[in-house]
């Protein structure tokens, strides 16, 4: 789904500069037109049913906020926005395009009840598990992600560790994820793709940190799939970066994934936790035909024969970045 957005703004250079990237880096998220006289804005309006304007104050007369479901004044800060706009959201005109894009996105989720449902999910979902710990999971869950970056898929990587380990990988300076949870019966699909960050090195697309351990460690099964459908809009492939701990949450993740790689490396540690995981564990019954088992860091595993496989190579490196980045040149088919 697009969101129809008109740009009403007597600053044409501005108008086509602003549409212009929005419909080159945004153009699964919107619909642009643009529009820089009064009368041509009432009779577009006229026309066609638009979900979003943003609006610059001398085009904001009554009878045509009204025609719109989300008017967003545009202002310049040197404007001076009168009180009777008080109640209307508000985007500041000078700034990164992709912050205003955000910030609609954000905007429009708040005025719309939830839009999930049955074949709104284009993403494949692919989760990233393992029930031992050091085993290299998320660097084989990014490495994964960036893969198929390079193969020309919009990629969305969603980490629910308990403890984040985003701010390793990327910048960790927008909004947190933990601001998505409060919204679980909101239209949470627009929202999440309004605070998602796009790493440049990688074209990654990613969210943020949660604020505190509890934001990620009180989510509940429900709280989890709703997460998960609505990171799978907008997008082509969902990774999912999963703790090791296998509670109902992870179980709910497990169950939604289109395909799961299993990681484990060459320590008997992680092998026996594997080996029990596959003979005692009645969720791997469920997931076996889907799940992929990534020998990590050069492994030989003595349970790939109960599954399909694939062997990484051992990366000498203390970069995490580097190890990820040098493993997605693996083509990861299965």
């Amino acid at each position: 789904m697009k969101i129809k957005l008109v740009i009403a703004t007597c600053d044409s250079d501005y108008a086509e500069h602003l549409s212009n990237v929005l419909s080159e880096k945004f153009a699964d998220e919107f619909s642009i037109s643009v529009c820089s006289l009064d009368d041509e804005l009432s009779e577009i309006l006229g026309k066609v049913k638009f979900d979003a304007a943003l609006i610059e104050l001398q085009f904001t007369k009554p009878e045509k906020l009204s025609m719109v479901r989300l008017p967003i004044i545009l202002y310049d800060e040197s404007d001076n926005v009168p009180d009777e706009y008080e109640c209307f959201v508000k985007i500041r005109k000078y700034q990164k395009i992709s912050s205003i894009a955000g910030e609609v996105l954000q905007a429009y989720a708040e005025t719309t009840a939830s839009a999930s449902g049955p074949g709104i999910n284009k993403a494949n979902v692919t989760a990233c598990w393992s029930p031992s710990g050091g085993v290299g999971k998320t660097t084989v869950a990014l490495a994964y992600a960036a893969r198929r970056v390079l193969d020309g898929k919009q990629v969305v990587y969603l980490n629910l560790e308990n403890f984040s380990s985003i701010p390793i990988f990327f910048s960790n300076t927008g909004k947190s994820i933990s601001t998505a949870f409060e919204k679980l019966d909101s239209n949470i699909n627009m929202f999440l793709m309004g605070i998602r960050q796009k790493d440049s090195g990688s074209g990654i697309s990613y969210f943020c940190g949660p604020d505190n351990y509890d934001d990620i460690h009180i989510l509940t099964a429900d709280d989890v799939e709703k997460i998960i459908e609505a990171c799978a809009f907008g997008t082509d492939e969902l990774v999912i970066d999963l703790s090791c701990y296998c509670g109902e949450c992870t179980k709910k993740a497990l169950e939604l994934a289109d395909s799961v790689m299993l990681v484990c490396d060459h320590t008997r540690i992680s092998q026996a936790k594997l080996k029990q995981f596959i003979n005692q564990h009645n969720i791997f019954k469920s997931i076996q035909a889907k799940s992929i088992l990534i020998n990590n860091k050069g492994a030989e595993v003595e349970e790939a024969s109960a599954l399909k496989s694939i062997k990484l190579s051992h990366v000498p490196s203390t970069d995490p970045v580097f190890v990820y980045k040098t493993l997605s040149g693996n083509r990861f088919e299965w």
